[in-house]
């Protein structure tokens, strides 16, 4: 059983959740990749190489348990009640709930997980049966939308200090990736025991509707054992991060949440795409991000109103993200993106140069492509493991962005 609390960014790490890009990423075509967020159509075979090259480097190099999401979710999928509703969720989406017994009927439990993930069209399904609401569709329709994004598995679950963040996603095309992992973390024996909810704190169907404020796990960065950060960007909203505070700082077990305002840009799109921590001092940054965050908030608790419930007192700091790292780290060193060169910096933010994934102490996994970023790594003492990144770039995130890290070493 997993604990499921973290203390740092750069413990070394004992456990991680990654996806291996499957039938999703073959669902991507030039005219419908806009709509399931991505810019481009990558080559799944070589995205798969990739990726398996990344997965064998953590656990190659730091011994790491590597899950997989795909087979924690066929071992809960097993449960047949769990199965039910879980397709039925899926199904909500496009009115075809009442399919799910049907689908059921037919599709073994790893073929319903995989179409969870990659999705399943009309004419797929009509191989198998016949029912009424699909006479109508078009044969390419999706029954189930595919979610390609799902490699980014920083993005719907944060383990923090206090316990698990369930994120509520922007967009609808990547929500049912939260119910999945909220699926997981409740009902999967390796979590269930250990699983403290922060957030959201009602119902998890609702997740999959998007009835919650806005909360990705790539705005989520811990700071310090006592400290978190949380960017209020274009994908996670102030209501969601005060409801984080509330719940957070009133377990007493973190005592400062630092809300980082971030332009609403597609190169700021995350707090993790400006700035990740790899060791207790030090931190690699994309410059440009010291002069464009100009408001931080900081949350804290007060005290507890008569009927117990915490009272959050909230200050606005006129300060640069590094400014408010001062405030937690000592003896603060910076390393800039592209080795600050404001073109390569530009050129290397925009394939993730500051969204590096700690395995250690000053022990980083980065794309190749970023060899400026990697060279300013290297000489200021950390040792770097590159990856291949043709093909995983191109659903513009990095490798912090493809691990929910799970444990880590304590300091």
């Amino acid at each position: 059983m997993l604990p499921l609390k973290l203390n740092s960014e750069y413990g070394t790490l004992k456990a991680v959740l990654m996806h291996r890009p499957g039938r999703e990423i073959d669902r991507l075509t030039p005219y419908n990749c806009e709509n399931f967020l991505f810019e481009d159509v990558p080559y799944l075979e070589a995205m798969q190489r990739e990726h398996d090259e990344f997965r064998s480097i953590i656990k190659g190099a730091c011994g790491a348990t590597v899950f997989r999401l795909q087979d924690l979710l066929v071992d809960v999928l097993i449960n047949d009640d769990l199965l039910l509703k879980t397709m039925q969720a899926a199904l909500l989406e496009v009115g075809m709930s009442e399919m799910a017994p049907d689908i059921i009927a037919r599709l073994s439990t790893t073929e319903c997980a995989t179409a969870l993930m990659g999705g399943i069209k009309v004419r797929e399904l009509k191989r198998k049966f016949t029912h009424r609401l699909l006479d109508d569709m078009g044969e390419h329709s999706f029954v189930i939308p595919p979610n390609p994004n799902t490699y980014f598995m920083r993005d719907p679950a944060a383990v923090v200090q206090a316990g698990v963040i369930c994120c509520q996603m922007k967009y609808n095309a990547r929500n049912r990736e939260s119910y999945l992992m909220r699926m997981i973390f409740e009902n999967h024996p390796l979590f269930r025991g250990s699983f403290n909810l922060i957030y959201p704190r009602h119902d998890a169907e609702k997740t999959i509707t998007g009835n919650y404020p806005n909360i990705e796990g790539g705005d989520i960065v811990i700071l310090s054992e006592k400290a978190l950060a949380i960017g209020n960007s274009e994908r996670t909203d102030q209501a969601a991060i005060e409801e984080v505070a509330w719940n957070v700082l009133g377990k007493g077990q973190v005592e400062r949440i630092y809300e980082v305002v971030l332009p609403k840009q597609r190169n700021f799109m995350h707090l993790d795409t400006v700035f990740t921590i790899i060791d207790e001092n030090l931190v690699v940054t994309y410059p440009d991000a010291m002069e464009a965050v100009l408001e931080t908030r900081i949350h804290h608790l007060e005290g507890f109103d008569a009927e117990g419930d915490p009272i959050i007192k909230t200050e606005v700091l006129h300060e640069s993200v590094i400014d408010v790292l001062r405030r937690e780290i000592d003896y603060l060193e910076v390393i800039a993106t592209g080795d600050g060169n404001p073109d390569y910096a530009s050129r290397e933010q925009w394939y993730d140069g500051a969204n590096v994934f700690a395995i250690g102490p000053r022990r980083v996994i980065s794309y190749n492509r970023n060899i400026h970023t990697n060279r300013s790594l290297r000489e200021a003492g950390v040792e770097v493991l590159r990856i291949p990144s043709s093909e995983l770039s191109r659903g513009l995130g990095g490798p912090r962005c493809m691990t929910m890290a799970l444990d880590r070493q304590d300091f």
